[in-house]
């Protein structure tokens, strides 16, 4: 089993009469039916229906938690409660009373017992209890948000591996209002519901769904040289112009969204010019 604390990551609530409501018509899921032990993955969008935020959506006591990368926080709490107009919602950052910590890997899910939290056993399914949430994200792997005593023996590195190598991105500053949902394969990993009604960007998000126009797409990649969000990527296939924008990193491998025909050709994705061609690596599902 190992343990890490989540310190790339920051915590947004969102408390209020209006609070369901509220996110229902902001984010790219349906949050009305979204049941009290359920987490979900959603994202928000800009008018021009491009990525501002990824979140992991979870219900906590009344309101909800979102679940970001922690350099987006001042920027989306200010950005989000703009929207807020005359509802009754409160937007905070929780970030520093809401430690956060990754469990995973052989008896995790004792760990949470010990904590007194029963180990969910469905992915996304939330367990509460002591003052301490735990979302299980797969097979014995676990977030917990409250403080826990929990003492780290692996770096944050190995959990956002971890997230790659699930295909789960998540949007950074370095990419934000960039991407497109489906560019991030964010409606492969259940984060855009077609069925619910507007929010922003809407229109843009079911257009590119139904009328085919999406050119580029989220791929895995494995690199001999450290990679960061926002790093734009060549492909020998188009000469002279960037073919693609990493998007999450960690230890030698990376998510980044691509070029389609660039991948299906087989053209060598490179860093930079010259250098070594990146290994695209499956990802465990189908697009």
């Amino acid at each position: 089993m190992h343990t890490t604390a989540l310190g790339g990551y920051g915590l947004l609530r969102v408390e209020g009469a209006d609070a369901r409501a509220f996110l229902h018509a902001q984010l790219t899921v349906d949050v009305e039916q979204l049941a009290a032990d359920r987490a979900r993955r959603a994202g928000w969008c800009s008018a021009k229906g491009r990525l501002l935020a990824t979140f992991l959506l979870v219900p906590a006591d009344g309101g909800f938690l979102l679940q970001l990368s922690r350099d987006l926080v001042a920027p989306v709490a200010k950005r989000l409660a703009m929207f807020v107009l005359r509802a009754k919602v409160k937007v905070s950052d929780v970030t520093e009373s809401w430690p956060q910590h990754g469990i995973w890997g052989d008896g995790a899910a004792a760990r949470l017992e010990a904590l007194g939290l029963r180990a969910p056993e469905e992915d996304l399914r939330v367990a509460q209890g002591n003052g301490r949430i735990a979302v299980r994200l797969s097979a014995e792997r676990f977030l917990v948000l409250g403080n826990a005593g929990l003492a780290a023996d692996a770096s944050e590195q190995d959990w956002m591996l971890a997230d790659i190598r699930a295909g789960l991105p998540t949007v950074t500053l370095a990419t934000q209002d960039q991407l497109v949902p489906q560019m991030a394969n964010f409606e492969l990993i259940g984060g855009v519901d077609f069925r619910k009604g507007c929010y922003p960007g809407q229109e843009i998000v079911a257009r590119a769904q139904y009328r085919g126009a999406v050119k580029r797409r989220l791929y895995r990649l494995r690199s001999t040289a450290p990679l960061a969000p926002g790093q734009d990527l060549l492909s020998d296939d188009l000469p002279g112009q960037a073919s693609g924008t990493v998007v999450n990193a960690a230890a030698g491998e990376a998510l980044a969204v691509l070029t389609i025909a660039s991948v299906e050709a087989k053209a060598p994705i490179r860093a930079s010019a010259g250098g070594d061609a990146l290994e695209v690596l499956p990802l465990p599902y189908a697009r």
